[in-house]
């Protein structure tokens, strides 16, 4: 579930149209009927929505691991996951070429058009 700020979606500084914006503040006004818990408001962060122990903090049930060098990838097992760390560029295409040959997921990274588009630029 996403708890979003009261009245998010009237202000571009409180995030319409801008999704790092979109956080949660908790309420705090006199009469504010979300911080109130009125029946028909947006719900308030509390305990009880967290989510499962098994599957929290990872990613599409894999477990993350970030990565900044070639050992660190070799490391990585069957139920994990590779987040790249702050690499630079040499390293980062060495990396995700070893990734493809190891069939090894990177996370919000499409291995084959990052390679093809380094191959265009060497070019």
């Amino acid at each position: 579930m996403t708890f979003l700020r009261r009245t998010w979606y009237r202000f571009s500084r409180l995030g319409k149209g801008r999704r790092k914006k979109q956080k949660w503040r908790n309420p705090t006004g006199r009469h504010n009927k979300i911080r109130k818990r009125r029946k028909g408001y947006s719900a308030r962060v509390s305990i009880g929505y967290s989510k499962d122990k098994t599957t929290k903090g990872r990613i599409d049930k894999k477990i993350p691991r970030i990565i900044h060098n070639l050992k660190e990838l070799e490391k990585i097992g069957k139920n994990e996951i590779a987040i790249m760390g702050k690499i630079g560029g040499k390293k980062r295409i060495e990396i995700i070429k070893k990734a493809k040959e190891m069939k090894i997921q990177i996370k919000d990274m499409n291995i084959e058009k990052f390679i093809k588009k380094t191959d265009r630029r060497k070019k």
